[in-house]
């Protein structure tokens, strides 16, 4: 690789030379994230040789230096942490001074080069990230979008997730997470005509619950603990201090959930990831505004901004609407940067990018939590919030086939997630319901629908029927 800074020291080369390239790139300019494809592969090279040398630097002072040469070189994980301070962006400053802020597709937004960051997240000229991601993106897997992606080895002293003042940038020291495979869903096959379909419970027009986003959480990981906050009021008014009841279907195992078969014709239904992972449609009010967005990205944010054609972006400011009021276009100019979405091992984050507080309607979630199933949780800036879980709700579907057509046709309302931008709703909010709201987004997620609707054709149909006299 030839220099793109002068008096480029010999250890820089050789860790730049170890550096991954996305499949069928070509060459390196597409190291991290993709941002080369943007800002043109010698920038994104002149970048990552920043980074590079960021990093030597400090590593020479420690004496770390070389056991980082024997983990890339050698690829192996059986060697020691390589640390650096976790709330080491003071010590980052390598930019040119400019303060325009740089967005890129990997999600690293940009800030001046001698802002101080108090979320863990070092930058490197403009781009701010975690250290452990931009390494494990640099020299393991440069198609890297989130944290959420990585586990740390068991052998880890200093993994990102302990917060310890160290923090391991060993990319062998992490592991990439894997999506599990669900298991398929026995489902007896009922041969009745399909006939009209039960209601849903209507939660877009009902008055939720709310919650704000547990206190006492330190960033960068700002995880909902496994247990609700303290004082949730139950639905029947007593007060939930306690985690979940036993019975949660996160704990129970989906094949003791499956029917026992007496004589039935089971049939296995198994799960598959679509082209599409989620469609989100945005509103106003109760008026829907512009298409539908589909998700084919695992990282996507929805923003305030006006890129028209970015697949992990999508942009609410260039939406246009001849009934939009004085409210709405306000509150429009206060999404910023907006949310944050992952879909990684088959969960969903959303993580709030905006200077507001984002707020969700998530019945899984909600269900985790032993919360009411309309409950509204308020999300502050800088945190994120584990909003769907693909292996809870295939227990609860195992668990539901026992109990007929009409439980499992209750599910799909677990698949849709509402949310709203800097305007909450629900009984503590002047606005009670999410069509009250200025600006919200709703979220399909396709395959979890894709699912039920194969399992709903093959048990067939409702137990009560529904006729032209009924």
């Amino acid at each position: 690789m030839s220099s793109i800074l002068p008096f480029t020291p010999p250890v820089v080369k050789r860790l730049l030379g170890w550096k991954k390239t996305p499949a069928g790139s070509g060459g390196a300019g597409g190291g991290i994230g993709g941002v080369g494809e943007q800002n043109g592969g010698g920038q994104e090279e002149k970048w990552c040789e920043k980074a590079v040398k960021s990093l030597v630097k400090k590593l020479k002072k420690t004496g770390q230096l070389d056991e980082l040469e024997k983990a890339i070189s050698t690829q192996n994980s059986n060697t020691k942490c390589v640390t650096i301070p976790s709330n080491c962006s003071e010590l980052w400053g390598l930019g040119s001074g400019h303060t325009i802020e740089q967005w890129d597709s990997a999600g690293m937004y940009g800030y001046p080069d001698h802002s101080r960051s108090l979320d863990g997240r070092l930058q490197v000229s403009h781009r701010k990230g975690l250290p452990h991601v931009i390494y494990c993106r640099l020299w393991r897997w440069p198609d890297l979008h989130s944290h959420h992606e990585l586990r740390a080895i068991d052998t880890c002293q200093y993994a990102f997730n302990l917060k310890k003042d160290e923090v391991c940038v060993n990319p062998y020291h992490y592991q990439r997470v894997e999506t599990p495979v669900l298991p398929p869903v026995l489902v007896p096959r009922h041969p009745e005509i399909l006939t009209e379909l039960p209601p849903l419970d209507d939660l877009i027009n009902s008055i939720p619950e709310n919650t704000n986003f547990p206190a006492g959480i330190d960033p960068p990981n700002n995880y909902i603990p496994d247990t609700p906050p303290p004082g949730y009021m139950s639905e029947d008014g007593e007060t939930n201090d306690q985690q979940m009841n036993q019975s949660s279907p996160a704990e129970m195992s989906p094949s003791n959930l499956s029917p026992v078969s007496h004589g039935l014709d089971l049939q296995p239904v198994t799960y598959s990831e679509p082209a599409f992972w989620c469609s989100i449609a945005y509103y106003e009010l109760n008026q829907r505004v512009g298409e539908t967005f589909h998700a084919s990205q695992p990282s996507l944010t929805v923003d305030g901004f006006t890129d028209p054609s970015n697949s992990e972006r999508f942009c609410l400011g260039l939406l246009s609407n001849v009934n939009r009021n004085a409210t709405v276009e306000m509150t429009r100019r206060h999404i910023g940067r907006g949310v944050r979405l992952y879909y990684i091992g088959g969960e969903v984050f959303a993580e709030c990018l905006s200077d507001s507080a984002i707020f969700v309607q998530s019945p899984n979630c909600n269900q985790r939590y032993g919360w009411h199933p309309a409950t509204v949780c308020k999300i502050p800036p800088g945190c994120n919030l584990k909003i769907f879980n693909n292996q809870e709700f295939a227990a609860l579907l195992a668990q539901s086939v026992n109990q007929g057509f009409e439980a499992v046709y209750q599910l799909t309302r677990m698949c849709t997630i509402r949310m709203s931008f800097v305007k909450g709703w629900g009984a503590e909010y002047r606005r009670q319901t999410v069509t009250s709201t200025p600006c919200w987004i709703e979220l399909h997620l396709n395959g979890p629908l894709q699912w039920l609707d194969k399992v709903l054709t093959q048990m067939g149909s409702p137990s009560v029927r529904c006729s032209s006299m009924s």
